[in-house]
């Protein structure tokens, strides 16, 4: 395993550097969101759902379109650069906020540079490497943004755990942010990256393959389930964990995922991706039903949220290695500009929802229909999709 790390390339580890910087400082704000919306601008779950949804949803037509230009162009650093630039520059005008509009500008803005971004180097990072070593190479840029998304909440933790008010917390987001950017403007493409020589885009999605197309749509089905995780923290604090424990939760589910995200993932090099992603498909449905439940004692939360890391150390990986194994190889840019689309376009529907059937029915309801959406997904992607497999 530490040999196969080592003889990546650069260009893996340089991204998994500007991930490990970038979430740092996106997670230091991350978790105060929900904290910051409910006791200082007295807002509830429905106006979390639509920050979230409206936010992340607008943004994903943004990693559609940097996917396509990527390969139409055969050019993706200025997309991430710009991209993480734009994030660096939105998260710590959160100090200035005065409303949950504000809130939701900022959001909107910090996931805009997101949807530039993403796409594009998940490409660099599939044409960095050869098919059997993406899962490793995915593991370990996933490890290493999980790594910075530890440092975060930590940091926030012990700001507010030595008195720092809330709003001035965000302001300690500059340094990490600027690292970032000079690190992302040092990345060099790899040229296997294909320039444009393809059929032009089809919302139709030509020139993908059957599977591909039904793996997306079982996707959308996941992710109609797969509300904020801003909810989970929202419910931590509800069920009567303290404001700094909350961002220490976090960095515990960041700390789950970063060590075990290298080894799942490669062990879906061998065993097979689709397993890996079914078997956490069915830790998150669990969790969810878990969560949902009234009465338990505030300390199981911290268990339940480990379990809950191991479903992201299995799974994200997993998925993205996945995308580059069913699509066509001239067309990574657009093949990751769909399957971000799907998963962050669903987050409209799935946070507003998720936020109705909280606020209007119980927490129950709306964590019990995350679980079976992702239940029911785990089973097509088994029995449907793969059936596609020529």
């Amino acid at each position: 395993m530490i040999k196969s790390l080592l003889t990546l390339p650069r260009t893996v580890w340089l991204l998994g550097l500007v991930s490990l910087f970038n979430d740092s400082t996106s997670e230091l704000v991350y978790p105060l969101v929900p904290l910051f919306l409910a006791s200082v601008l007295m807002a509830g779950p429905r106006a979390l759902g639509l920050i979230e949804g409206v936010a992340e949803a607008t943004a994903s037509l943004l990693k559609l379109f940097s996917g396509v230009l990527m390969d139409y162009r055969g050019h993706a650093k200025g997309w991430v650069a710009g991209g993480y630039g734009l994030a660096a520059l939105s998260r710590p005008l959160f100090y200035l906020a005065s409303s949950w509009p504000m809130v939701l500008a900022l959001r909107f803005a910090d996931r805009v540079g997101k949807g530039l971004r993403t796409s594009p180097r998940d490409a660099i990072l599939a044409g960095a490497v050869d098919k059997e070593s993406r899962g490793l190479a995915f593991g370990l840029h996933r490890a290493m943004d999980n790594a910075g998304a530890v440092i975060g909440p930590l940091l926030a933790a012990w700001l507010l755990a030595r008195g720092v008010p809330l709003k001035n917390v965000f302001l300690w987001a500059i340094v990490p942010g600027i690292i970032t950017v000079a690190l992302a403007l040092s990345v060099k493409e790899p040229s296997v990256i294909p320039a444009a020589n393809r059929l032009p885009f089809s919302w139709k999605m030509a020139g993908f393959p059957l599977i591909y197309k039904r793996y997306l749509l079982v996707l959308a089905l996941f992710t109609l389930g797969n509300s904020s995780n801003m909810f989970l923290l929202l419910r931590a604090k509800e069920l009567g964990l303290s404001d700094y424990h909350v961002p220490l939760l976090w960095a515990l589910v960041s700390g789950v995922a970063m060590v075990f995200s290298v080894p799942l993932s490669a062990l879906s090099d061998r065993l097979g991706r689709v397993r890996l992603i079914i078997a956490g498909w069915g830790v998150y449905g669990l969790f969810y039903l878990l969560l949902g439940i009234n009465g338990f004692h505030a300390i199981l939360l911290w268990p339940l949220f480990a379990f809950y890391g191991l479903f992201l150390a299995a799974t994200e990986g997993a998925e993205k290695a996945l995308v580059a194994d069913l699509a066509p190889s001239d067309m990574l840019g657009t093949a990751y500009g769909w399957f971000n689309l799907i998963a962050g376009i669903m987050l409209l529907p799935a946070s507003i929802l998720f936020g109705w059937l909280w606020q209007e029915i119980s927490p129950l309801t709306a964590f019990g229909f995350s679980a079976s959406c992702a239940l029911m997904a785990a089973l097509l992607l088994k029995f449907w999709v793969m059936r596609a497999q020529p």
